[in-house]
């Protein structure tokens, strides 16, 4: 395999796995393979497009227009130093996020999902003051840990779908380091905040 089709397989997981749309995976797992697929589609549809709205619509159009407000490309919008003010409206966004299903009392560990990708938001915010780290890994380490947490919750075992999942965040970990955007001790840390955050803080939703 050349280098050119290698950094181009590289591009579309990055592509495909980005950090904003963990929650939404969440979510979305959560009513399709667990017993809350019995919810009323509706209602489903409702939590699904919120989510959508506050985790991914509004960040990506915040950090779109500050990117070409700035002039910036991808790549520059990348450097850590200039990481600032994305995160900043991604916090902003999943903070009204969670203020709104606070205000109409939907289920604790739905907020746990949410309240979780805001803690490892700001993880990410505090090490980003002299260190980049992968919120690729911070999402795909998010979605290792709701499994883990879920699969607790709800007492099943979960193995083939965690296998999955490790063998999607070694490619996914290996796609950033082909891109040069991360080092392998970037990569692996962004993981553990992810897992680590996500799983604490959905199973402590459930307490």
């Amino acid at each position: 395999m050349n280098n050119k089709r290698l950094i181009k397989i590289a591009k579309i997981f990055s592509t495909i796995f980005m950090p904003l749309y963990a929650p939404l995976w969440v979510f979305f797992g959560l009513f399709l393979f667990s017993y809350m697929r019995m919810l009323p589609w509706g209602y489903k549809l409702f939590i699904m497009g919120l989510v959508y709205v506050f985790a991914v619509f509004i960040p990506t159009l915040g950090i779109t227009t500050f990117r070409l407000f700035k002039k910036w490309t991808h790549l520059e919008l990348s450097h850590r130093e200039h990481r600032h003010m994305p995160y900043l409206v991604t916090l902003l966004s999943y903070g009204a996020c969670l203020v709104i299903m606070t205000k109409m009392n939907t289920a604790m560990f739905f907020r746990g999902v949410v309240m979780s990708a805001l803690i490892c938001q700001i993880i990410c915010v505090v090490i980003n003051a002299w260190w980049k780290v992968s919120t690729h890994m911070v999402g795909m380490g998010g979605l290792v840990g709701a499994l883990n947490a879920f699969s607790i919750l709800f007492f099943y075992n979960p193995v083939w779908p965690f296998c999955a999942l490790l063998l999607l965040s070694g490619a996914l970990g290996t796609s950033r380091i082909i891109l040069r955007q991360h080092s392998l001790a970037q990569v692996l840390v962004g993981f553990g905040i992810g897992y680590l955050s996500t799983m604490t803080f959905i199973l402590m939703s459930w307490m």
